[in-house]
């Protein structure tokens, strides 16, 4: 069983961050690990608090996991402080993970600031250049590449400037445009179209951090990054069509209803 590392925050409503990563990695038959940079206060309705974990516990828990375990990929998510962000560069720097999924989390869906302004330079110089494949939403390219983002073409051009910053692949996420939820994946010389229908539900919670850990888990298994994107893809939109309605606000997707609809557990759903 191939062994996947999440390195994030964890969400006291089990629907994002490091509770999400690890369902989705289940989901896909490997083996989830976990970093702990944050915890949370949120739910479905917003993100109330944050505490960061010192950074020398994230360094020691990256030790813990890397001298211990192989690791067949890591995902890194939630990174808010600029200490945060070097701490977890100089590690990977030190243990060389081959597969390294990067997810800009900036600002939560309720608005919250997940990275600290002063921290964003850091994500950029320090872990970007690390990634095979980082996943920006649109208003996370808008301020990585600095410039609006409403069209096709507008996307296409900011994932040619963030892959400069170092990356790999960059997959731009069109979620956040009207229309159908058309993803751009660049890999410095051309660009595939991810198309997918519109899902109408508010039941978004986590989606983000699911594809990415997806992501990483594809890897993992030995998938090129273009297959380990376009099965990602095709498992989050499945996972968002059968949302769930918890809460009072943004409820979270449905990271394992291809296990449960194989078991014949759906029929209360």
């Amino acid at each position: 069983m191939k062994k996947v590392l999440t390195i994030a925050g964890s969400d006291s409503s089990g629907g994002a961050g490091i509770q999400a990563d690890l369902k989705s990695f289940s989901a896909h038959g490997v083996f989830g690990m976990s970093v702990i940079t944050a915890v949370t206060a949120q739910n479905t309705q917003g993100v109330f608090a944050v505490q960061d974990i010192d950074i020398h516990v994230i360094e020691k828990q990256i030790a813990a996991i890397f001298d211990d375990i192989k690791v067949d990929a890591v995902k890194i998510g939630m990174v808010s402080r600029t200490e945060t962000i070097r701490t977890i560069a100089a590690g990977l720097a030190k243990y060389k993970p081959q597969n390294i999924v990067i997810d800009p989390v900036m600002i939560s869906k309720s608005g919250y600031y997940l990275l600290q302004p002063d921290a964003v330079d850091a994500l950029l110089t320090d872990l970007l250049p690390l990634a095979t494949i980082v996943t920006p939403n649109i208003p996370e390219a808008e301020e990585i590449a600095h410039m609006k983002i409403d069209s096709l073409k507008e996307m296409e051009e900011a994932a040619a400037i963030i892959h400069r910053l170092g990356p790999s692949y960059v997959l731009l996420k069109g979620g956040h445009r009207v229309g159908d939820a058309t993803d751009i994946l660049f890999d410095g010389t051309s660009y595939h179209y991810l198309e997918s229908k519109r899902i109408e539900t508010q039941n978004t919670h986590g989606t983000g951090c699911t594809l990415s850990a997806a992501i990483a888990a594809n890897l993992a298994n030995g998938w090129t990054a273009d297959e380990a994107v376009a099965r990602a893809k095709e498992y989050i939109t499945t996972a968002i069509e059968h949302s769930f309605a918890i809460g009072k606000g943004v409820g979270p997707v449905h990271h394992f209803y291809n296990l449960y609809q194989k078991a014949g557990m759906l029929s209360n759903e």
